[in-house]
């Protein structure tokens, strides 16, 4: 079986913070947001091949992150865009790879920005089990929420129904960015495209595929969370921190209060400043402040000043 994490987004809507990096790289208390989509395929024995599929523009970035990394199954595998208008959606990035790296076995697709909870080797064992189109579905809980997915029906585990995005959705039932795929449905991703179909999200593609094999659930209630903004990220480490401080040894931290879930990189120099549900990026500096769920980006200065619920670019130098 091959693996597919996706990578390929600009992440705009967490601009400045991922402007120049990919939001894959965001930190979670001592690892980011793909290492532990890397790490359960790294221990799967299933998995032979391991494909991030990014962009030009952090194609260098990732190959630099994996070549230092612990990680000996992934390479990067280059869609070729370099910023968001060049974008040829989700399902067209994915025919292309398919294409560029001749993948004919079973195929696992997931979003490398998504923290999942799940081992990824409970889903292949799931998709294993019957050897189909197999889709990994949460309950989000709200109608408005799931709006901005596509709504899974089921009749047992099996996909009845499946409608990307509608406006109004009939349950709370989604379908997150995991998909395992059999071989033989893996040249249908062409089929698809070649039909004039939607090439953007995913979800388009099970619509169009459930009708044609049958598909079948995953459904979890483990911890889930699709980082594509501030208030998602920040979520994110509240939930991996559980209310804990994590300071890096080189940062300097004197006559300083911290609330739960405070985040601080290497580097960082905090004085006389309490925060709270806070992320401080390497060689910060923060000075007679007070930050309430804040990401303070590296190198920036903030003096004087309380922030709350904002972002910090960086180098950016904000005082009273």
């Amino acid at each position: 079986m091959d693996a597919v994490v996706l990578a390929g987004g600009f992440a705009t809507r967490l601009w400045p913070i991922t402007k120049d990096r990919p939001k894959m790289f965001l930190p979670l208390a001592e690892e980011t947001v793909i290492d532990r989509i890397l790490s359960d395929l790294e221990a799967d024995d299933r998995i032979d091949r391991v494909f991030v599929s990014t962009n030009r523009e952090f194609a260098t970035d990732f190959r630099a992150y994996l070549n230092s990394s612990r990680f000996e199954k992934p390479r990067v595998s280059v869609e070729e865009t370099s910023y968001e208008g060049e974008k040829f959606g989700v399902v067209g990035a994915l025919a292309q790879l398919i294409d560029r790296e001749a993948v004919t076995d079973d195929l696992l697709v997931v979003a490398g920005d998504n923290y999942i909870g799940f081992d990824l080797a409970e889903f292949v064992d799931a998709f294993e089990s019957r050897d189909v189109p197999t889709l990994a579905a949460y309950d989000v809980g709200s109608l408005d929420r799931a709006s901005s997915y596509g709504i899974v029906t089921l009749d047992g585990d099996r996909v009845v129904d499946f409608q990307e995005k509608p406006d109004e959705p009939a349950s709370t039932l989604v379908s997150i960015a995991c998909y395992a795929f059999p071989a033989d449905a893996v040249g249908l991703f062409e089929e698809y495209l070649t039909a004039g179909n939607n090439p953007d999200e995913p979800g388009w593609f099970i619509q169009w595929l459930h009708e044609r094999l049958p598909t079948y659930a995953f459904a979890f209630d483990d911890p889930w969370f699709d980082i594509g903004e501030p208030a998602a990220y920040l979520d994110t480490v509240q939930f991996t921190l559980d209310g804990a401080v994590s300071v890096d040894d080189t940062a300097t931290v004197t006559n300083t209060t911290f609330g739960e879930n405070v985040l601080v990189l290497d580097n960082a120099v905090i004085e006389d400043a309490h925060l709270t549900d806070t992320v401080v990026f390497p060689e910060a500096t923060i000075s007679d402040a007070s930050l309430d769920r804040t990401i303070v980006d590296e190198a920036a200065s903030i003096e004087g000043i309380d922030l709350s619920d904002s972002l910090v670019g960086a180098h950016t130098d904000i005082s009273e």
